[in-house]
């Protein structure tokens, strides 16, 4: 028998062959449309526990337990994907993300069950153990304590009126590569600097408010865009870090500033301007630190 790893990446293998490229679009418009009823839904999970026999055959696994293997993935994989169809999906992302997490949860735990000398004493005594600990921190760390922090220091420069602009736009979205908490913090300062009645929504996009007449327009942009962009930024970074490829962090901060200088060049409001260099700027630094930190941890040798 072969190490965990060993037994989970061929499951893996099939799992995704079976869920994305044996899967029609009809079986998935039949399976929510008629639920249990539908007939897909039951050949679907079938093919998953019937596709798992052959890695079991290589990899030498019995037949009582390539029985057994066949049986819990089938049934499992119906039961989750029930849950799925039957579900209201507010958030098409999330209910995706929560499908095939369990999916990949059972198979890790069949895998762990059929692997020799597998342990939780072995796992945690692995050489490797605290190494991915630390490395699985930094990833979290960049992601929402991050946006915390960059939102705390921005709520210290509210974007002010400029005496040549009639409006003041406060943008979220594509448009500010900042996370969504971190602009509404600022715009709530604002808003109390100067008694301006900005309208904020942390599920919609803010609108600019002028201070003279406080006629509103819609500013263009995606919703949470800019949240999504931080995060992917961050995302990059810190991978580009720790591998020890320092000239791809700037190839990411060059292809920004390049989608960005547009925008900020036709700018005529200045605080904006300097209210994204900030939030870009505390991103990038929070980042490589963070980065920097883990690969010493590591052992990585920094160029």
């Amino acid at each position: 028998m072969t190490d965990f790893f060993g037994v989970l990446i061929p499951f893996l293998l099939i799992h995704i062959i079976c869920d994305f490229y044996l899967q029609p679009d009809s079986w998935v418009e039949a399976k929510k449309a008629h639920t249990y009823r539908s007939a897909e839904l039951y050949f679907h999970s079938l093919l998953h526990g019937v596709g798992l026999i052959l890695p079991a055959m290589v990899l030498g696994i019995d037949w009582r337990s390539t029985f057994c293997l066949v049986v819990i993935v089938a049934v499992t994989h119906f039961v989750i994907d029930l849950w799925k169809v039957t579900t209201p999906k507010d958030d098409k992302l999330a209910y995706f993300v929560i499908d095939q997490a369990l999916h990949v949860l059972v198979l890790a735990a069949i895998a762990f069950h059929v692997t020799d000398g597998a342990s939780i004493e072995a796992v945690l005594q692995h050489e490797h153990f605290f190494d991915g600990v630390l490395v699985v921190c930094a990833y979290l760390l960049i992601l929402k304590p991050t946006s915390i922090v960059i939102g705390a220091v921005l709520s210290k420069y509210p974007i002010v009126n400029s005496a040549d602009v009639n409006e003041v736009k406060t943008e979220v979205g594509g448009d500010i590569d900042t996370d969504t908490d971190t602009v509404t913090q600022a715009v709530t300062d604002t808003q109390t600097a100067t008694n301006t009645p900005i309208a904020t929504n942390s599920a919609a996009p803010i609108t600019s408010v002028s201070p003279v007449n406080d006629e509103s327009t819609n500013v263009s942009g995606l919703v949470a865009g800019g949240e999504l962009i931080g995060y992917l930024e961050r995302l990059l970074i810190l991978t580009f870090t720790l591998v020890g490829s320092y000239a791809a962090v700037g190839f990411v901060l060059a292809a920004k500033s390049i989608f960005r200088f547009g925008e900020l060049n036709q700018s005529a409001n200045r605080s904006m301007t300097e209210y994204v260099l900030i939030g870009s700027l505390l991103s990038v630094v929070i980042t490589t630190l963070i980065g920097a930190l883990v690969s010493l941890g590591l052992g990585v040798k920094l160029k």
